[in-house]
């Protein structure tokens, strides 16, 4: 019976797809999708599916939730602690007006320009700079409709051209402070700016740049062909953040140089983690507020709290997304489904090339299909360790791929919240948009894929 396991591994992964197009919950598709063939593999098998270091209850129901219980301990105390300390970062800079800063100081500069297409390639480029320090896809998209899209509308580009621009702005998340590139450098066992310095830009930047020439010929041509229908656009407003000094501008980007100083890269004696300096510039920045504004205590600490409030957030949402998408990786996992592809692959002559492609296209299929690049990725990078062991390949070598065909992937999808936020508040259907952002984004992925093969295949 323990040869069915692998076909009722498939069987369940195809119901949990089909849910997850129906638009169930995600984290609870993923979580009955990986207790169901935990269960199966109990009652079919003789097969051990606890984690390294978790002794048997005496009783394998017990086992099944033993099992999720260390998949959160480790998550919540790792990579996830991570993902919710970035997250509340980001919210606080939101918060009191220093991203918004930022974005101002750098999207300024493209108005001094009157090409319009070379502008709305400097304005991708910039957008996608920006999701270094601004992880968040809505967040980004909403800042840039403010800063960004009057002035590619003044200088000549349609709305949906800027729409589509600023809706594949997070394609790419290669900064310690995104959430999927945490948890891929976390499963490569990399700390995560060594991750970004050696795996995911030198793959980035050609991609960016295929990408860029792709949003430039694809925006002039649907311009000039003239065929979109346009609405009455939705008013985007400033946030409520305060008006601050433009030096503020500095405080979201001062984790990362402080991460890229502390390490081997620079300054190796000392080491700073992801978690402390974001604390760090925390705490300087509240240290901030109260000299420069030199009274109202109670508002400065509300705004401060701001951090914690999403972290909270980021945890009920990310962080308990990558749990129970673990979860399911563990029960495809022990149904030996992994070793029949691994051994399948070696069958056929098939090797690390093959196997990127192949779990490339699954996360970008059910990306595109959900409109949620987060969820189909932790579903799969969880595998690629054991994947890479049986191929004797890298791990990095497949998750970089797998992780920016999760934010590429979401720019083509009409039910990501990134695309129909940017829509209405451009007034273009997100048809519309993702007509004009499927291949830029597909040149990119196939740049993805080719620099990938060619630097660590």
């Amino acid at each position: 019976m323990a040869s069915l396991l692998p076909w009722i591994a498939v069987l369940v992964t195809v119901v949990a797809g089909w849910a997850l197009i129906k638009r169930y919950s995600t984290h609870m598709v993923l979580f009955f999708a990986g207790l169901v063939m935990l269960i199966c593999v109990a009652l079919m098998s003789d097969a051990s599916f606890l984690p390294k270091g978790v002794k048997p209850s005496g009783f394998w129901f017990f086992d099944i939730f033993s099992t999720l219980k260390n998949i959160a301990t480790k998550q919540v105390s790792g990579i996830g602690f991570i993902i919710m300390t970035a997250g509340g970062f980001a919210a606080y800079m939101d918060r009191i007006g220093a991203a918004r800063a930022l974005v101002n100081i750098a999207v300024k500069p493209l108005s001094i320009f009157r090409a319009p297409y070379a502008v709305l390639v400097m304005g991708y480029v910039i957008g996608q700079l920006l999701v270094a320090v601004i992880p968040s896809a809505a967040g980004l998209a909403m800042l840039l409709l403010v800063a960004l899209f009057p002035i590619l509308r003044g200088v000549g580009v349609s709305a949906a051209s800027a729409a589509a621009v600023i809706g594949t702005s997070a394609g790419m998340t290669f900064a310690p402070t995104a959430g999927t590139a945490n948890l891929a450098a976390k499963v490569a066992g990399l700390d995560p700016i060594i991750y970004l310095v050696e795996y995911q830009l030198p793959i980035a930047i050609p991609t960016l740049i295929a990408a860029g020439a792709a949003h430039y010929l694809v925006q002039r041509y649907y311009d000039n062909k003239g065929d979109d229908v346009y609405t009455e656009a939705a008013e985007v407003k400033q946030t409520e953040a305060p008006e601050v000094p433009k030096w503020y501008a500095l405080f979201p980007v001062l984790p990362i140089i402080l991460l890229i100083v502390f390490s081997r890269l620079v300054i190796s004696s000392v080491k700073l983690d992801t978690v402390a300096a974001l604390f760090l510039v925390w705490a300087l920045v509240v240290v901030v507020e109260i000299v420069r504004n030199r009274g109202d205590l109670k508002k400065i600490f509300k705004d401060a709290m701001a951090m914690f409030q999403a972290m909270g957030k980021m945890f009920a949402g990310i962080v308990a997304l990558i749990i129970c998408a673990e979860f399911f990786a563990s029960g495809l996992k022990a149904s030996g489904l992994i070793d029949l592809l691994i051994n399948s692959a070696q069958g056929v002559g098939a090797g690390m090339g093959a196997m990127t492609v192949i779990l490339t296209a699954i996360v970008s299929l059910v990306t595109f299909l959900t409109g949620s690049g987060v969820g189909a990725y932790s579903s799969f990078a969880a595998l690629a360790p054991d994947v890479a062991a049986g191929l004797g390949g890298s791990v990095e070598a497949l998750v970089t791929p797998m992780q920016f065909a999760s934010g590429m992937l979401r720019a083509m999808s009409p039910v990501a919240g990134v695309i129909i936020a940017v829509a209405g508040a451009a007034g273009v259907s997100p048809m519309a948009i993702v007509r004009r952002t499927w291949i830029p984004m597909t040149v990119g992925m196939i740049a993805t894929l080719i620099t990938n093969q060619l630097f660590f295949g």
